[in-house]
């Protein structure tokens, strides 16, 4: 913990984002819409943080885009646009250290991000070409599985990179030009609630009330950045007679209170009623809110679609407003503490389509997180917040005690060769551009979650002639670097390390390393795991 100042800056990031449920904000009223000029928030805010003799420490951003450049047929673990950003900026104000090391952090946090996609190019139909940006992103030829929305790369890996670019470029603008100091007491007010049983003061006369929680067809359907299974369609406002049938059968089916109360969603799956082995879904749930002078950090629990944030943000600044506090900062600060998944406006709940689906509190979520943040609000500006009441405690969930994912089997290496060894050599030179990969006798990676023995599954290194030692260069958190892993049978495996050579490496010898533990399961006793490495051939790296 250090002694240190902010300052706070924002500015708007172009060619990154659209509305990936257009047809849904469309409901909104049209004199709400007007005082827009998108239908995604634009907006980057960040915060810089320096220490009191100005050195720097990191940045925490917020902005609205989902993660979801790399596509539902990545196999790679990917931190994805906002990963890459990070990643960027930390190598820049990092020099010379490898990815993860450092004391500088750039973190890229989430906003009211519920219906905004980094897939620029927008939906069309793979097969055909046409577009499907329509109410159900539905293709006249394949249906909903062939609506997909593309980002504006060659692939999925270079869309990321492009997105993730302009949130570095944005981010490092606003860093650099920050002279805004946020000052002030720090408060910050919590309360768990029952979001199953909230009601809502809508207006003078009328109340409404949330639900249990439940999810809808279109949930099923996925979206046009990762399309869902079988004939499941966005928009759905029916059930499916076939799917009604193996859901009651299988799970039971929901009270005719939670149909009701989900009207117009067709209920696919009453989480909220379903407990076994653990709850589905959380019905105790907290909220919470912090201000440091004119800032207001909104902690919320879920995804809030673009016109749903832009409402609670207007709603908690007039609720200080109402209190004598003015100009208050509102930022949200998305996908806080418990996930309760998405969050759209009264009117975009109504045409179903996959956010609304995913809106497990019923139509009325939106106002009954309005009308509990404004709550907290108050508290904060009346000096209040030791009177808020606490609300009901969440319910303990041991859930260590059961895991669907299967044990990991004794690895076992081929025959004359043992774990590590080469399979599959590199060549001897390379240039920059192209990709240098080695594949080596591999164990299951599952085994080095708690043997950190090497903290990386691979190195690039670059043999230095002065020293006459190997210096890593790369780890597994590079970005140029790329662990694949083939499970074979009866415990065999092999693992594949691929460089793809940056065109600023410097010429010289290089070599790959992987890293990995293989386990040995005894009879009758504790499996026991040992680590290993294996060390491909010296390669030449050139230029052009």
């Amino acid at each position: 913990m250090k002694k240190g100042r902010l300052f706070i800056n924002k500015g708007l990031v172009e060619n990154s984002q659209i509305n990936r449920s257009p047809y849904s904000y469309l409901q909104n009223p049209e004199s709400e819409r007007n005082r827009y000029s998108s239908n995604t928030d634009k907006e980057m805010v960040l915060l810089k943080m320096v220490d009191v003799n100005g050195q720097e420490l990191g940045l925490l951003s917020w902005f609205a885009i989902h993660p979801v450049s790399m596509n539902n047929t990545n196999l790679l673990i990917s931190s994805d646009n906002v990963g890459y950003a990070s990643y960027l900026f930390e190598q820049e104000k990092n020099k010379g250290l490898l990815p993860g090391e450092g004391s500088f952090v750039a973190a890229f946090a989430s906003s009211n991000l519920g219906d905004v996609s980094p897939n620029i190019k927008g939906p069309h139909c793979i097969n055909t070409g046409e577009s499907c940006d329509n109410p159900n992103s539905y293709c006249p030829v394949g249906g909903a599985k062939m609506c997909m929305a593309a980002g504006p790369g060659s692939d999925m890996i270079d869309s990321t990179k492009i997105i993730g670019q302009n949130l570095y470029l944005k981010a490092k603008e606003l860093y650099t030009l920050a002279s805004q100091e946020v000052t002030g007491p720090l408060h910050s007010a919590h309360q768990w609630v029952n979001m199953s049983d909230v009601t809502v003061q809508l207006n003078a006369t009328h109340t409404g009330k949330t639900c249990k929680p439940a999810l809808g067809y279109s949930f099923a359907a996925g979206t046009i950045d990762g399309v869902g299974l079988f004939n499941f369609t966005q928009g759905s406002l029916e059930g499916q007679p076939f799917w009604e049938t193996v859901h009651n059968q299988l799970l039971g089916e929901p009270s005719n209170e939670t149909k009701e109360c989900h009207k117009p969603k067709p209920i696919l799956l009453n989480t909220g009623e379903i407990s076994l082995p653990y709850p589905w879904h959380p019905e105790i749930v907290d909220v919470q809110l912090f201000t440091i002078g004119s800032l207001a950090i909104v902690a919320f629990p879920g995804e809030l679609t673009t016109m749903s944030g832009r409402r609670l943000r207007e709603a908690i600044k007039s609720e200080f407003e109402s209190h004598g506090t003015q100009g208050m900062n509102v930022i949200i600060a998305g996908l806080c503490n418990v996930y309760t998944h998405y969050i759209t406006t009264y009117e975009e709940y109504q045409v179903q389509r996959y956010e609304a689906a995913s809106t497990i509190y019923g139509p009325h979520t939106l106002s009954a997180y309005i009308q509990l943040f404004r709550g907290l609000a108050k508290a904060i500006a009346t000096n209040t917040v030791q009177d808020l009441p606490n609300g009901p405690e969440p319910p303990f969930i041991n859930v260590t005690s059961m895991t669907l994912l299967p044990g990991v089997l004794a690895d076992v290496a081929p025959v004359s060769k043992t774990f590590g060894d080469v399979l599959q050599e590199v060549q001897p030179q390379y240039r920059v551009g192209e990709v240098a990969e080695a594949t080596f006798v591999g164990a299951n990676p599952r085994n080095s979650a708690q043997n950190t023995t090497h903290k990386t599954f691979l190195t690039v290194e670059k043999y230095e002639n002065i020293s006459g030692n190997w210096h890593v260069m790369y780890n597994d958190a590079s970005w140029d670097t790329r662990f694949y892993w083939t499970k074979g049978v009866l415990g065999r495996s092999e693992a594949k390390v691929e460089w793809h050579i940056p065109s600023s490496t410097e010429p010289g010898l290089y070599r790959i390393q992987y890293f990995g533990h293989y386990k040995v399961q005894p009879i009758l006793k504790p499996a026991q795991f040992y680590a290993f490495n294996g060390t491909s051939s010296a390669f030449e790296v050139v230029k052009l």
